[in-house]
């Protein structure tokens, strides 16, 4: 496991940990929303691609968890902050969107952190959620 090298300054870092808590709540909330959209998938390809997303959410949840914990000491109390589609349609849709807008945030986040630690885990993190981007672009152009 690794540990942040230096303790940071919880007031000169409250930017970066309220954006790594609104990061816990994104994963939270898709984590939440891929097991519905899952269930509505129409085919077990689609079920496949969308089990194989939701688990990188669960990593990238693990991990901000962590870093968050080691910043400030206690734990995050994780909030769905949006609501997914009731629709497969809708959800594709919805979920490309939140993912290509993770990318951006993620990389943000990755530039104001100074340890290397959270920079590299933002950047994968960026990294995994074009990847999903790209997915759930095919899979709505599956029809």
């Amino acid at each position: 496991m690794y540990y942040i090298s230096s303790p940071l300054d919880f007031r000169n870092n409250q930017e970066l940990i309220m954006d790594i808590s609104k990061a816990i709540d994104g994963e939270y909330s898709a984590i939440n929303c891929y097991k519905k959209l899952q269930q509505l998938a129409p085919n077990e390809k689609a079920r496949t691609v969308i089990k194989e997303i939701r688990q990188d959410e669960k990593r990238h949840f693990k991990s901000f968890n962590r870093i968050y914990t080691q910043l400030t000491g206690q734990s995050h109390s994780p909030q769905l902050n949006n609501q997914c589609p009731n629709s497969y349609k809708s959800g594709l849709d919805f979920s490309f969107n939140d993912e290509q807008h993770s990318v951006d945030f993620y990389l943000e986040i990755a530039d104001k952190a100074v340890d290397p630690y959270i920079k590299e885990q933002f950047n994968r993190a960026a990294k995994d959620e074009q990847n999903h981007a790209v997915w759930f672009l095919y899979l709505m152009n599956r029809g």
